[in-house]
């Protein structure tokens, strides 16, 4: 009933504000003096996990390499085979929604409320907003944006400064916390203002170590990270948007639309299930299910929907492992997972403090993933290539904990999931095709990333970033010059 409640109240102030997507207006929304700061900040965190948990996911399960398209579908041949260019509005409704949406409300709470408590919630919700806009299209507008009809075409910031912006509006807010408890209604921490200091100190982890593997003030960040790491003062738990009911209106939003779209469009991909089937990881079975044809889990090759019918003589719906869409049904959206944080943590003392720590921090992370879908670790974690003492240098560790992420944020983070595949280019990318790879397997890496055997990348390779979108080309005459799907963002630098 409370999951219904929410909804409700969330739609209803979404009904009440502007039906203008423009993000260069500012529709103060919405306007009634009815509607208080405390009901319009859920919409705001409705929007922003609406963003995460529906496109993000689809077109992040399409570029971490967790989903293929199905055979005898072709409602995303273009996501597999990166066809995509600013004409696709691949992130148009996302761009739309977090501007016009998240961002334009978190603004108007902020205008109308001088409590430092909801003011540092409002902070830390949009740094989160931006950060996921960067990590998307790198530039984007931030100093000059929402400032509606004062100013029609902002300028795009660059992706590290938007970065050290809004980690200097957390600290900013943080500090000017005077004791006042949160008024606004807030379904993800429960008006927590402590939850919201271990998501901030959360967030500040995540966007610390892509400034310095980005190169961005490397011994400035380093130190911040160490401190933070050992201050230890994170979040409990998942932050999930958990509103979701089994019921017409109330579904998950991607499962909704796949199931709308009526037939089953998402395969596993090859990487995803040769790593879990590599590992003994029970995992495989959480959303994957097994083929038609004979029972066993099959991954399909990234791009090669189209080349699998000449490459094997005849490639169906039954002869590849369907994804399983019931574990997302009424699923929360993860806005931060306990596993990831435990990953990052893992990495700081791996790479800069504590051996030990970082050891345990790995295994809490794994537990963490597990326990978040209700399976049993059991002795999981005594496999040679999954076991801390078993790797023969720290190099394979690390690369060990960023395996173990990518493997954890399956089915739970997929934006994230491509951002750190990008930042640390783990799983690394075989260097034989896909066509080399099918003919001989032998050559290939188990969780291997593949270039798709369809590539419609020109510098060729695997998706950077995503195109900027149609709406800001059209209505914003500084949008940056058009960038391929190859240009990299700030922080991916290697």
């Amino acid at each position: 009933m409370k999951k219904i409640y929410l909804l409700l109240t969330i739609a209803a102030v979404l009904s009440l504000s502007s039906c203008n997507l423009d993000i260069n207006d500012n529709p103060n929304y919405p306007s009634s003096s009815d509607v208080t700061p405390d009901l319009v900040f859920p919409a705001a965190e409705n929007a922003v996990a609406a963003a995460v948990g529906d496109a993000m996911f689809n077109y992040g399960g399409f570029f971490a390499q967790y989903f293929e398209q199905r055979p005898e579908a072709n409602q995303y041949n273009d996501l597999a085979e990166l066809n995509l260019d600013e004409s696709s509005n691949l992130f148009d409704r996302c761009y739309r929604t977090l501007y016009a949406g998240a961002l334009a409300d978190i603004k108007d709470v902020m205008d109308r409320t001088e409590n430092t408590s909801d003011l540092f919630a409002c902070t830390v919700l949009r740094a989160y907003a931006f950060q996921i806009l960067v990590d998307n299209l790198d530039q984007v507008p931030y100093t000059e944006a929402l400032q509606g009809s004062a100013n029609t075409n902002p300028v795009w910031d660059m992706g590290e400064d938007v970065y050290k912006g809004v980690l200097a509006e957390m600290d900013a807010a943080e500090a000017a916390l005077a004791g006042d408890p949160m008024t606004l209604t807030d379904p993800l921490l429960n008006k927590d203002v402590n939850k919201w200091r271990g998501f901030a100190n959360a967030l500040r982890l995540r966007m610390y170590l892509r400034l310095i593997d980005g190169g961005i003030n490397a011994g400035e960040y380093q130190s911040k990270a160490v401190a933070l790491v050992n201050a230890d003062n994170f979040f409990a738990g998942d932050v999930t948007w958990d509103v979701y009911s089994n019921a017409d209106g109330q579904y998950n939003p991607w499962y909704d639309v796949a199931r709308a779209l009526g037939t089953k469009n998402h395969v596993a991909s090859y990487p995803i299930v040769s790593y879990y089937q590599a590992t003994n990881d029970p995992r495989i079975g959480y959303a994957i299910m097994t083929t038609e044809a004979n029972g066993e889990y099959v991954g399909q090759l990234p791009g090669s929907k189209t080349k699998m019918g000449s490459w094997a003589g005849d490639w169906k719906n039954k002869d590849v492992s369907a994804i399983d869409y019931t574990p997302a049904v009424f699923a929360p959206i993860y806005l931060f997972t306990q596993s990831e944080l435990q990953f990052l943590i893992a990495e700081t003392q791996l790479r800069w403090g504590n051996k030990a720590a970082a050891k345990a921090a790995y295994e809490a992370g794994v537990a963490a993933d597990f326990a978040s879908r209700g399976m049993s670790m059991g002795s999981f974690l005594s496999g040679g290539r999954v076991n801390w003492d078993a790797q023969a240098s720290d190099a394979n560790r690390l690369n060990m904990i960023y395996m173990q992420k990518w493997a954890a944020l399956f089915y739970r983070d997929h934006m994230e999931a491509w951002s750190e595949v990008r930042r640390t280019d783990v799983p690394s990318t075989c260097a034989k095709s896909a066509k080399e790879i099918y003919d001989d397997a032998t050559v290939y890496s188990a969780g291997q990333m593949i270039v798709p055997a369809v590539n419609n990348i020109m510098a060729g390779g695997l998706c950077k970033r995503v195109p900027y979108p149609s709406t800001a080309r059209q209505l914003n005459k500084n949008t940056p010059a058009e960038k391929l799907l190859s240009d990299r963002v700030f922080w991916d630098a290697k």
